[in-house]
């Protein structure tokens, strides 16, 4: 499938903003099966600087610095984006405590690692109650894929989605005591929970198509930037997407942006600005179907952030 994305951030500032520093991760990943096709940002006022280049993990970012002062701040980005169906599921494989002692043992320090990603993070700290949240799907010898999916269903069918809920400063403990928030906690609270027994774990930003209901229109900006997993399922199906907020593993309908450790690695939007008023955010995105791909596979891209290792090792599957 081909998509076209449009996501637009715009800033509203009580005060006018004398400089503003921002750091943009807003194109779209190249992977296996995912092609970009185009990708455009624009800026309202224009930057006076602007610096470009990958980050540790491999997404693209870009840096930019406003020096006009402004009382708004728009950022659009426009991409096209060709997304086919990940590598089927690989069941059985490796146990979960062998995965883990693999990964704790590991050398590679390349930017998709196993080892980067079995420890604390800004938004996922290790709690004890997440462990022993995951730890009851994870029993002794059990295939790591069979006993992730188990969990993914269950923080689903466990944790009520509610937007009033949370907010992006909301503690994953407190997330955990309530049983209620949004995608991105429900990410958090996976990674925290298979952190917690040495299964890594990272998180994924990007976008989700949605469908509307039948004989209804799509709205235009009624989609919204997502939230998703990936586990390491050992050194044969490497990194596997699942999304616990709609019990499924990723597919076709999910476009992946950005991955990281948690939310802080991946923020759409990050800076500083100079200014002594209150700011109000507001964000549309929209996930256009162009086409249908024809049969096949999308074209591999040949690309060394999608590989943990010079062994060849696979970045994601799923």
């Amino acid at each position: 499938m081909i998509y076209d994305v449009s996501h637009v951030t715009t800033y509203h500032y009580a005060a006018r903003v004398a400089f503003a520093r921002c750091l943009l991760r807003l194109a779209p990943r190249a992977m296996p099966w995912q092609r970009v096709l185009s990708h455009e940002l624009s800026l309202s006022p224009a930057p006076a600087e602007t610096r470009e280049g990958d980050d540790f993990f491999g997404n693209r970012q870009r840096a930019v610095l406003i020096a006009a002062p402004h009382d708004t701040l728009s950022i659009r980005a426009t991409s096209r984006v060709e997304v086919g169906e990940r590598p089927a599921l690989r069941f059985g494989g490796p146990a979960w405590e062998q995965v883990a002692r693999h990964a704790l043992a590991s050398r590679d320090l390349s930017g998709l690692s196993p080892a980067h990603f079995l420890f604390a993070s800004r938004f996922a700290p290790l709690l004890d109650e997440a462990a022993a949240y995951a730890r009851a799907d994870f029993s002794p010898g059990r295939p790591v894929l069979e006993a992730a999916l188990d969990l993914t269903r269950r923080v689903h069918a466990d944790f009520a989605y509610d937007p009033a809920a949370t907010d992006v400063s909301t503690p994953l403990r407190l997330v955990f005591a309530q049983r209620a928030g949004v995608c991105q906690d429900f990410a958090h609270a996976m990674i925290a929970g298979l952190r917690g027994i040495g299964v890594p774990c990272l998180y994924v930003s990007g976008y989700l198509r949605t469908t509307p209901p039948e004989g209804q229109k799509r709205l235009a900006g009624a989609d919204a930037s997502h939230a998703w997993v990936a586990v390491w399922c050992g050194e044969e199906a490497g990194w596997v997407e699942l999304d616990p907020t709609n019990d499924r593993p990723a597919g076709p309908d999910h476009v992946v942006l950005a991955v990281g450790r948690d939310y802080a690695d991946v923020a759409p939007v990050a800076g500083v600005v100079l200014a002594s008023a209150p700011q109000r955010l507001t964000v549309a995105v929209d996930v256009t179907p162009v086409e249908p791909l024809e049969a096949g596979p999308v074209a591999a891209q040949q690309s060394n952030d999608l590989r943990t290792s010079n062994q060849n090792r696979k970045s994601f599957t799923g």
